[in-house]
């Protein structure tokens, strides 16, 4: 497995925007975790599966499904869904499908093996605690729940969606709660990871925080 720097933390601190910029200064591969989930959340759905079947029902539910991630594109089963993937009903999707056993079995593997062959930043829930607890670097990014709220709101608007800031608040408690709370991997800090709290700093000085805490 080549180098891979696993970066952990709760919905809307930042994780996706800072692995992409740490990842183009280091020169490693983005893997974007959530978009896997998204995909495989819309995919149940569209199937008429519910997140409240039995295991049974989501293994036969995933079955061979096809799930690509090329640069920045996610595809299911050969279509482009990067952009469909990124409303809040597709988050809701994925966060309560990731609660269930079968969709973490079926996505560990596909995450493991993107570090078979390149340098990767990869962030999600349980990056540092389940699929990379041997990463060569661990990080936990955190924000107050207001913040996060607030970069949440304002990411949705520029979006064209119609929102309001209790909603954003709202959803980012209903997924914390969901998110630390559930049996299978619960969101949690691990031990040896370097926490990072992201309120009152910009996005570039918490990767330059990041890189100055790398392993020489």
């Amino acid at each position: 497995m080549k180098r891979v720097v696993a970066i952990d933390g709760p919905s809307g601190a930042g994780k996706s925007t800072i692995s992409r910029m740490l990842a183009d200064r280091l020169g490693f591969q983005f893997l974007d975790t959530g978009a896997l989930y998204r995909a495989l959340g819309m995919y149940l759905d569209r199937k008429g599966i519910s997140h409240l079947d039995s295991d049974e029902v989501l293994s036969s539910g995933i079955g061979d499904v096809k799930i690509e991630l090329s640069g920045e594109k996610i595809f299911l089963e050969g279509q482009d869904v990067s952009g469909l993937i990124r409303t809040p009903a597709a988050g809701h999707l994925a966060s309560v499908f990731s609660a269930r056993r079968p969709v973490r079995e079926y996505l560990f593997s596909l995450q493991r093996n993107a570090a078979i062959k390149d340098d990767i930043v990869a962030e999600g829930r349980d990056m540092t605690t389940v699929v990379f607890p041997d990463a060569w670097a661990k990080f936990f990014l955190d924000a107050s729940v207001e913040e996060r709220a607030r970069r949440r709101y304002q990411q949705l608007l520029e979006k064209g969606m119609n929102i309001t800031m209790d909603q954003a608040l709202s959803d980012i408690r209903d997924r914390d709660q969901r998110d630390s709370n559930r049996d299978i991997a619960p969101l949690k800090k691990a031990e040896d990871s370097i926490l990072i709290d992201s309120t009152d700093i910009s996005i570039s000085e918490v990767v330059e925080e990041m890189l100055k805490k790398l392993p020489a």
